[in-house]
């Protein structure tokens, strides 16, 4: 009997995950080919400067693969079975390749959570058409194989929420302001002299690349569109050395989260700061993990938390993937849920609980006024601080509520910041249930 076929991959990108996957391919070969059935090996390589000093230990390697200049060649090269896109970007050579490829019948894997979340849903019909698979294991929260528990090991529940800390660089700036005390700013600078940000940090710091992940997650867990407009994205540059002080005292940590959960109407995606009870396990998860929570229906609750990036993690995700391909097996894709029909629903909609802080002035009547404003919408405080030693005449003021309606608040607080003792537009950090 024939020993099986090389399973032979092109990468398209050599910058830190690709550099890490061929690193991994090489180093742990052995081990790869015994739970594939068969070797995998890195046959071809795309990347934009062929010259580029990659470290010695890849320089013999690369010598010894086949270059192609323009990556749109991996999708036609007859000796490539798979293509790892590993460029990124929602848009330009990444898609094409990834359409290209699909498009011949050829399987797919990628980490790209922004091509994902703009063109999953049709990338996923292409795929279904041709007989191809898309695998994104890598595309949210680095090497947590959180991909594999929703589609295998939690196969058989009904989920009902699916919320996690998806960006690193977010979590790291969170915990380093509670650990300090230092204002965002500081800590963000020091976030990008360590590597955890990029020099223009928008994408991590406004929430952006956790809605990608999240669009994506919602997806799989929930069988719906990958739809990113659905999600509401709000980031974290207005948390204040205040808040986190607030939340401490109130037995709350803030952690951006990202929470696709099932209601009476349909799906919520959204991301945002949330104040998480300090007893839970994401409360508890600090610096650049990544970590979500998965709640169904035969299995309560699972907990999957570890590193959300780097070139380790992120290529260990990616050749899980390259292992189920090269075992036979067909990932299913975004092209059809086994849950359609669900609707989107709005932040509007949204009902919880939530903080606010106010900074008023220390007067009589303030907290009156403040109340009935809140009482006109119906919404109920369940609690106040207020602290008379703040200097000058602005007082913090934090008030949490009962569960409320999103819109009628943000009516109530719209009202609020027009009083003329409110000194700044009032702050609002919804509290996970």
């Amino acid at each position: 009997m024939s020993a099986p076929r090389v399973f032979r991959v092109g990468i398209a990108g050599l910058g830190t995950v690709g550099a890490g996957v061929l690193r991994l391919v090489r180093a742990n070969a052995g081990a790869i080919a015994q739970r594939a059935g068969r070797r995998v090996e890195i046959v071809a390589v795309s990347a934009r400067d062929r010259r580029r000093d990659r470290g010695p230990d890849l320089a013999a390697a690369l010598a010894e693969l086949r270059w192609h200049d323009d990556p749109l060649e991996l999708a036609t090269d007859p000796e490539i079975d798979v293509v790892a896109e590993l460029i990124g970007g929602a848009d330009g050579v990444a898609k094409d390749l990834v359409e290209a490829s699909l498009a011949r019948g050829r399987p797919v894997v990628t980490a790209n959570k922004a091509l994902l979340a703009r063109h999953g849903g049709a990338l996923g019909r292409l795929a279904a058409e041709r007989g191809a698979s898309i695998a994104f294991e890598a595309s949210v929260a680095g090497g947590i194989p959180v991909i594999k528990a929703l589609r295998e090991g939690l196969g058989a529940n009904r989920f009902s929420r699916i919320s996690g800390i998806l960006n690193g660089t977010c979590n790291f700036v969170l915990s380093q302001m509670r650990a300090t005390g230092d204002a965002f700013e500081t800590v963000l600078a020091e976030a990008q002299a360590r590597g955890y940000a990029e020099a223009d940090p928008t994408l991590d710091i406004d929430g952006w690349d956790a809605a990608h992940k999240l669009a994506v997650l919602a997806a799989e867990g929930f069988g719906i569109p990958v739809d990113l407009d659905s999600v509401y994205v709000e980031g974290i540059r207005h948390i204040s050395p205040l808040d986190i002080e607030y939340a401490d005292e109130l037995g709350y940590r803030i952690k951006l989260l990202g929470t696709a959960a099932r209601t009476a109407r349909g799906i919520e995606q959204r991301v945002h700061p949330t104040m998480v009870p300090e007893s839970e396990p994401l409360a508890l998860v600090d610096g650049v993990d990544n970590a979500v929570v998965i709640e169904g229906d035969a299995m309560p609750r699972l907990v999957l938390q570890g590193p959300g990036a780097g070139a380790g993690p992120t290529a260990s995700a990616v050749v899980a993937d390259l292992i189920d391909l090269a075992q036979g097996r067909r990932l299913p894709s975004f092209a059809a849920g086994p849950e359609p029909g669900l609707a989107a629903v709005s932040i509007a909609e949204h009902a919880g609980p939530c903080y606010v802080r106010l900074m008023v002035l220390d007067q009589p009547g303030v907290i009156a006024d403040v109340a009935a404003e809140l009482r006109n919408e119906r919404v109920s405080m369940e609690a106040m601080i207020q602290r008379r030693n703040h200097p000058g005449n602005a007082v913090p003021v934090v008030l949490t509520t009962h569960p409320a309606q999103e819109a009628a608040l943000r009516r109530a607080l719209a009202r609020i910041g027009q009083l003329g003792t409110i000194l700044e537009p009032p702050r609002m950090i919804r509290i996970a249930p």
